[in-house]
């Protein structure tokens, strides 16, 4: 079962096309990559999502279910540019943005103590937003994000302006919300991120989707042969020309051509009565992936 199904949506802005004819399911429980370059149509997807703009072609299904005036209550949604009052005070701030999603004002008041005490910061309550830092603004921006206890969560960039400990504070309350059955989208342009949190991707370049699947297969998909050595002792030149042997950080890469296997590769160094000490696959980041897709997509364009 799909907690979301984006089927055959077009998104157009006077004579641009944001998002074209694009279609992709999010299953349930996952946690889900939307990635893209600026400008590829991310954000024109949220927005169709979210319900505050419409799709010109094509729907959207939640959970199964057309979108409708009760999506946003349903929808916790994290934008890039965040959306704090400056001059309200914290716990003012939380009850508002509650009440709109449609809770009851006890039901305000119970979450947020529970996502206060949470986080240990009970005492901001009367804080005004524009006394917090930016990353404490962004605790208050997370906890009014996930206050009603939405089904799908939409984080874009939720990271930013953090330091190290706040980060691995909110990546361990996001994994704890996906654990609980929380599916969530997750915007970044921080690929080791993706590779570190997604479990599935969809890239978007253009308006289109060019790529999409699960983050071990593509990374598969993409590999070139390549094998990562570390080894004490002397190669010879005719095993390394062979291989295409070239030093990398920490070890050697060696290149198999077509015919030539691993087990060919490992016995040829066996042979050659060397060390070995890791003996490892070298797939791709996604980040490269990203890259050299962008890029091929930026020359069929133009050409």
């Amino acid at each position: 079962m799909n907690i979301l199904s984006i089927q055959d949506v077009v998104k157009r802005y006077h004579n641009h096309t944001a998002v074209d004819h694009v279609s992709f399911d999010i299953p349930k429980g996952k946690i889900f990559g939307l990635l893209g370059p600026n400008g590829a149509g991310k954000t024109s997807l949220i927005r169709i999502i979210t319900t505050i703009t419409r799709p010109d072609s094509g729907q959207v299904l939640l959970d199964g279910a057309p979108l409708s005036k009760r999506t946003p209550e349903e929808i916790g949604y994290m934008p890039e540019e965040r959306g704090l009052y400056k001059k309200m005070k914290v716990g003012e701030h939380l009850k508002y943005l509650g009440r709109l999603k449609g809770l009851s004002e006890k039901e305000v008041k119970t979450k947020m103590d529970y996502w206060m005490e949470r986080f240990e910061i009970t005492n901001w309550y009367k804080k005004k937003i524009e006394e917090l830092s930016k990353g404490m603004q962004q605790k208050i921006q997370f906890i009014a994000t996930v206050l009603h206890d939405p089904k799908l969560l939409i984080l874009d960039e939720p990271f930013s302006g953090l330091d190290p400990v706040n980060t691995n504070l909110i990546k361990d309350e996001i994994d704890r919300l996906n654990k609980q059955g929380t599916s969530i989208i997750f915007s970044t342009h921080r690929m080791e991120q993706v590779e570190e949190i997604c479990e599935r991707i969809v890239l978007i370049n253009q308006g289109k989707k060019i790529l999409e699947g699960q983050v071990s297969d593509i990374k598969n998909q993409f590999k070139e042969n390549l094998y990562k050595i570390k080894f004490d002792g002397e190669i010879s030149q005719e095993v390394a020309q062979r291989y295409q042997m070239v030093a990398d950080r920490d070890g050697h890469l060696f290149s198999l051509n077509e015919g030539q296997t691993s087990n060919d590769l490992l016995r040829e160094l066996l042979a050659a009565n060397i060390t070995i000490h890791a003996f490892e696959e070298k797939l791709p980041s996604v980040n490269e992936i990203f890259i050299n897709l962008v890029n091929e997509s930026k020359l069929q364009t133009n050409g």
